[in-house]
């Protein structure tokens, strides 16, 4: 019995030891699970600690790294040639004005500031600002000069010069991917009452606060209560510089979070001035175009043609008024709401003790004095900023030309530029008049024939249009512009061709590889016999020179165009000889640039030097020559081209170009699909293309079409003659007219032809002219 109860009893003890190690180990379970639970809040916790302080290190890292170093990408800006004032130098008071209104000048009764003018007659007087060129300071001055017959009869300078340069016309930018165009100023250029209008009108407590305001979040606040809305912001200059230059206008709370948080973390790196300097050259004041003006810098000059130093104070509230709005309070859209803005802006400004009421007063007695919108910057001359911009991208990253400010000088002439649209315009609104199609459209290149400089370029006859620039991409069958690079292969055999060879002019058929016959006919479809060869080109006959440039050799006729300096793929067929080959006219101007350099080709150069910021010369283009021809075969051939406006197709020049000496081809089309005119004087070598987009004829020759818009603009511009002075391996000997045989000048049939030295022909027309003349003149008293 004892037995049986104890082990009962043990047998209950080990339950009851195993309930209580069943309660003991629930228990330390749930102590556990507490633990974990609470160690799980806390690193649930911890985590968006982290992640805020993370985010933290990188808005900081942010601002750091871009706000206080290259805080904005800086639009390159393009010149234009300097314009070079001198005694003797050719300038019309004309000109002269027109430059002046291109670089922004004020027209006054007595230039006082720099950029300021004064024209009484033919008397000018300039205060001009002074400019830091590539290779030299032109340091302000005050000019007198006078003009008179075209040129700069005298003139007078406050530092004595004896030449001076005018700073050079700003002809476009190059932007970044975004547009944005901006000059940057620093706060001691800013004039303080701008400086007070500016804080009193957009954040009175700007320099008590730390980035974000209290006191105007409450005011925001109660006043968007009141109004059921959102009607009033709490933005201070600092967070709406934070919006501008980091954020978007997106209206939501984690975008305002990120917003007050950089502003914070801004205000903690940065001055109050760096910031109100960075708000001043970062804000949107205005569009022009496709570029967005940004900052008080750009917008002075871009609303006033005035350096933002020398703003007055009605106008520098009138910017001020515009960071509300600048569409909405567009001075030339909306002036009245412009101007109500403004006087505003001027009554903040004294509420808020930040400028005196009586010159506030003063400012709102006047009216807003915009003056006339010009065109705009990017839309001056696109053609040649387009080509400007392809020389650059082949020495440098388009990120490198957008945003770092750098300074690119080039060849172009505003003064020819305008000739050379006013003459393309005026010709193809004159045709339209007479009938022909509306579509027709044109061309022009324009450069110097000892340098290569291109000096102007039309891209259309809507000169502003930025689209299609036909100067450099509207490839164009050329027609007889290729002629002179046959005749030039004949040339460089003199002892087998010169001017007075006689070639057949006869009707010309070829045999082609597929059995086919080639016959070219001539433009008034006549055959013309043997002629001289000089006179084929003159007259641009299409027989003698198919048979003359397919006896040549087509693989010569094709060396020989790439020599000049076409630098494209040229088949080697029949019809090249007559120009059926597409060109631009910009590889038009390259081929004949070699022509009037005597032979020396030259690349076709837009840009002279580019400058960093600091001015430094960060690449020149200096003048690159190579011989690539005789002096004397190119001097043949120049005198031939001269015979071209002389006696052959383009012999109207006679009259519209009087006493002045060119060179040249005309070329014309099957049908009449375009009209060409290449040619040089002695400092300027032009091409001139009329035609339609869409290669439907447009009724126009060479001759009637493009010539004429050619010889308006160099009777413009162009200064010198021809001067086609002989090189030492060439002699001039007289042949008959008609059949090149060596003659005497006394003969009344005979011309003076150039040969190469020992190439000329022997003299087998003999004449006694005087004897003759005497026999004449009794025959004719008796008769």
């Amino acid at each position: 019995m004892s037995c049986r109860f104890t082990a009962e009893w043990q047998r209950e003890v080990l339950v009851n030891n195993n309930k209580q190690k069943s309660k003991k180990n629930n228990k330390n379970n749930n102590t556990n699970k507490n633990k974990k639970r609470s160690g799980l809040w806390w690193k649930l916790l911890l985590i968006p600690v982290f992640i805020g302080i993370a985010v933290m290190v990188y808005l900081d890292v942010i601002i750091r790294s871009t706000f206080d170093e290259n805080k904005w990408a800086v639009p390159s800006t393009v010149y234009a040639r300097p314009l070079e004032i001198y005694e003797g130098a050719a300038l019309t008071v004309r000109d002269l004005k027109t430059e002046l209104g291109l670089l922004g000048y004020k027209f006054v009764s007595t230039p006082t500031k720099p950029g300021q003018a004064n024209i009484r007659g033919n008397q000018v007087r300039i205060y001009t600002p002074g400019f830091q060129f590539s290779d030299d300071l032109e340091p302000p001055r005050n000019i007198l000069l006078t003009l008179q017959d075209g040129l700069v009869s005298s003139l007078n300078t406050d530092d004595g010069a004896g030449l001076l340069r005018l700073e050079p016309v700003v002809i476009g930018g190059i932007y970044p991917a975004h547009n944005e165009d901006r000059l940057l100023v620093q706060l001691s250029e800013v004039p303080e009452s701008l400086q007070g209008m500016l804080v009193a009108v957009e954040d009175d407590s700007f320099y008590e606060h730390f980035g974000i305001s209290v006191r105007g979040i409450a005011r925001a606040l109660v006043a968007n209560i009141k109004q059921g809305g959102i009607s009033q912001g709490a933005s201070t200059l600092t967070q709406q510089l934070i919006k501008n230059y980091y954020l978007t206008s997106e209206q939501t709370l984690s975008r305002k979070a990120q917003e007050a948080l950089m502003a914070i973390l801004l205000e903690l790196h940065s001055s109050k001035s760096d910031i109100l300097e960075g708000y001043i050259n970062e804000i949107y004041l205005g569009q022009d175009g496709p570029r967005a003006i940004h900052g008080f810098g750009l917008a002075s000059q871009y609303y006033f043609k005035t350096p933002l130093a020398d703003l007055p104070l009605d106008k520098q509230a009138l910017l001020v008024a515009l960071v509300r709005g600048a569409s909405y309070y567009n001075p030339w859209r909306n002036p009245e709401r412009a101007l109500k803005r403004r006087d505003l802006v001027l009554d903040i400004a004294v509420r808020e003790g930040r400028l005196d009421s009586a010159l506030a007063a003063e400012a709102k007695a006047k009216p807003l004095g915009m003056g006339e919108r010009t065109a705009s910057s990017t839309k001056r001359f696109p053609a040649y900023l387009d080509l400007v911009r392809r020389q650059l991208q082949r020495d440098y990253k388009v990120e490198d030309l957008s945003e770092n400010g750098l300074s690119i000088f080039t060849h172009f002439d505003p003064l020819v530029q305008n000739s050379a649209e006013s003459s393309l315009t005026k010709a193809i609104a004159k045709h339209k008049r007479n009938g022909l199609s509306t579509k027709l459209d044109g061309a022009v290149v324009i450069t110097r024939p000892n340098t290569g400089a291109v000096i102007a370029v039309v891209g259309g006859a809507n000169a502003r249009y930025a689209g299609f620039n036909r100067a450099i991409d509207a490839k164009r069958q050329v027609g007889s512009l290729i002629k002179p690079a046959v005749y030039l292969t004949a040339l460089e055999q003199p002892k087998k061709y010169n001017l007075a060879s006689v070639i057949s002019d006869d009707e010309y058929n070829l045999s082609l590889p597929n059995g086919d016959i080639w016959s070219p006919k001539n433009y008034d479809k006549k055959d013309h016999g043997e002629v001289l060869l000089y006179k084929s080109l003159a007259n641009s006959y299409n027989q003698s020179t198919a048979r003359l440039g397919n006896e040549l050799g087509l693989d010569k006729v094709v060396k020989t165009i790439n020599r000049l300096g076409v630098d494209q793929r040229i088949p080697e067929l029949p019809a090249i000889t007559l120009g059926a080959v597409d060109m631009t006219p910009l590889t038009v101007a390259q081929m004949y640039q070699t022509l009037s350099a005597d032979g020396f080709y030259t690349p076709l150069l837009a840009i002279s030097a580019v400058v960093e910021p600091s001015g430094n010369v960060l690449k020149s283009y200096p003048l690159a020559v190579d011989k690539r021809f005789d002096a004397g075969s190119v001097y043949m051939l120049r005198h031939a081209m001269q015979a071209v406006t002389h006696e052959g197709s383009g012999r109207a020049l006679e009259w519209l170009l009087p006493d002045f000496e060119v060179a040249g081809k005309t070329g014309t089309t099957n049908d009449l699909r375009d009209s060409w005119f290449a040619g040089f004087s002695g400092d300027m070598m032009a091409v001139v293309w009329m035609g339609r987009d869409d290669n439907k004829s447009t009724g126009l020759t060479g001759s009637s079409g493009a010539l004429r818009v050619w010889a308006d603009i160099l009777r413009q511009r162009s200064e010198l003659p021809i001067q086609n002075l002989p090189p030492q391996n060439i002699t001039v000997g007289w042949v008959d007219r008609d059949t090149g045989q060596g003659s005497q000048g006394s003969c009344l049939n005979s011309i003076p032809m150039p040969f190469i030295n020992g190439d000329e022909p022997e003299i087998e027309l003999r004449c006694n002219q005087g004897v003759k003349r005497v026999i004449e003149w009794f025959r004719d008293l008796v008769e």
